[in-house]
């Protein structure tokens, strides 16, 4: 760590001491230094990467994915980013709201499986998001990056509004009557988590006549919400720690949750409890080959989304795009960030 200017930039130097060579005998890593800028605005990151200013963006404001795609796909368009190198890869990042099930409201897993059939998410995906995402969540919430982890074997929700409306009326509320108009917390993040709730509201009002108020509030104001236990109904976004299924359905495991409901929560912060889930989670935690493991955590991720603690939204995609310059940066499905090759084919100018 080289240097730090709060809210605009650090700048990591070259390990001269670091351990590993090239091929042929090469002290590793080639980069004198990488530094790393923090642009709050993606159009204004876009800008700067446009400029020269930038060796990489990663993500894309929605608003030019669809133009971007269309142009580093079609090399012969000469279209304007036709000289970029766009990399894309489903990431370990599954989007989706949570349910306080501990609430007097979402207790009810009826109307938690109302609300799971009423959300349209291919409509979300394509039209909400302009493709920024792999793929809709109409199954676990495990996203489809896991080799040997059949994720499509696993029945989730999708657009149904007869099961919406009958799962309603099973938990008491018969087209909406004798619900209050629920409050939907979320961070903002670049207009994206804004635009994906408003539909959500527009939805649930559509498909069930559920009246659904969006509140917005810091990222850090809304981590101490839902781990508190004050909100009952929030959306959250998980990447991945390590890749394994592992990471994303410990967050559900129901012996993490406290006795009183105001106590801290986390990870599960659906305080969500099934003595079912736990057995299969663990049976799959303490399994000694991954083929036994998998198999007990896909029965333990069937239990949990029949019990539908959660709405899951999408799975993500990483959107990057490098300078034509830039060489062996890979790319993969956990963001990690492997600088140990990577060069620059041709002299950078520094702009002045």
């Amino acid at each position: 760590l080289s240097s730090i200017e709060e809210d605009i930039s650090i700048i990591l130097k070259r390990n001269e001491k670091y351990y590993k060579k090239d091929s042929v005998g090469n002290q590793l890593p080639y980069l004198d230094a990488v530094t790393v800028s923090f642009i709050k605005d993606r159009k204004a990151e876009l800008f700067e990467f446009k400029k020269g200013n930038l060796d990489m963006v990663y993500r894309l404001p929605t608003d030019n994915i669809i133009e971007i795609m269309e142009d580093a796909m079609d090399k012969t368009k000469n279209g304007e980013y036709t000289k970029y190198t766009l990399q894309r890869k489903p990431e370990m990042v599954t989007h989706y709201l949570t349910f306080n099930t501990q609430s007097d409201l979402f207790k009810n897993k009826n109307l938690r499986k109302a609300f799971s059939y009423a959300i349209d998410r291919k409509k979300i995906l394509e039209f909400v998001l302009q493709g920024e995402g792999y793929k809709p969540g109409t199954n676990g919430v495990t996203p489809p990056v896991f080799d040997n982890y059949a994720i499509e074997n696993i029945k989730g929700y999708d657009l149904d509004i007869d099961s919406a409306k009958y799962f309603l009326s099973k938990a008491g509320f018969a087209n909406g009557k004798g619900l209050k108009k629920i409050q939907l917390v979320l961070n903002s993040d670049a207009e994206r988590n804004t635009n994906v709730a408003l539909e959500v509201q527009k939805q649930l009002k559509d498909n069930l006549n559920v009246e659904i108020e969006l509140q917005i509030v810091p990222f850090a104001q809304h981590v101490e919400n839902i781990i508190g236990g004050k909100s009952d109904f929030f959306r959250i976004g998980w990447m991945a720690d390590f890749p394994n299924p592992e990471n994303f359905l410990y967050l559900f495991y129901g012996k993490d949750v406290p006795p009183s409901k105001t106590d801290k929560s986390f990870p599960n912060m659906s305080r969500y409890n099934n003595p079912a889930f736990d057995e299969y989670y663990m049976k799959g935690l303490n399994a000694k080959e991954q083929k036994t493991s998998y198999e007990n955590f896909m029965k333990a991720e069937q239990i949990l989304m029949a019990d539908a603690p959660v709405v899951v939204l999408w799975y993500d995609e990483g959107y990057r795009l490098l300078q034509p310059y830039v060489q062996h940066f890979p790319s993969n499905p956990m963001q990690y960030r492997d600088l140990t090759e990577v060069y620059f084919s041709q002299p950078v100018v520094e702009q002045k």
